[in-house]
């Protein structure tokens, strides 16, 4: 079962935003389905026909973003593309909230990266596959 159907992450700043999330969402093959002045969406929105994908949009919103445990976390196929999540995410703007690796205290193939993007919210991208 795919428990999220869509999420939505506020940015502050789109134009900050914009490299950033194309880098981690090309890098994890994410589709990229529209780009407005206002808003980015990635992946493909459910239908009658298709129940089981998901969909990321990222909205201007000028709330500010304090300190938090909040996180999005993105399914990985590979741990070659959490690597790749983490060293585009970085080219593009984003900082390091923990190098790619086995979290093994979530179980011993957990391999994971953590990012703050620019506006400082936090995004994982995780690979639960055994390496090969």
């Amino acid at each position: 079962m795919q428990l999220l159907d869509h999420v939505s992450i506020g940015v502050p700043d789109i134009q900050a935003a914009r490299p950033f999330y194309d880098s981690i969402m090309t890098a994890l093959g994410a589709t990229k389905v529209y780009d407005h002045a206002d808003a980015l969406g990635y992946g493909e929105r459910c239908t009658a026909d298709d129940t089981a994908s998901t969909y990321l949009a990222v909205y201007l919103d000028r709330s500010g973003i304090d300190d938090n445990k909040r996180h999005w976390c993105f399914k990985a196929s590979s741990r070659e593309q959490v690597d790749a999540f983490f060293t585009k995410g970085l080219a593009a703007g984003g900082r390091s909230d923990g190098e790619p690796g086995l979290r093994s205290h979530y179980h011993p193939d957990y391999y994971a990266a953590f990012l703050f993007d620019p506006a400082g919210n936090r995004v994982e991208a995780v690979c639960h596959a055994a390496s090969e």
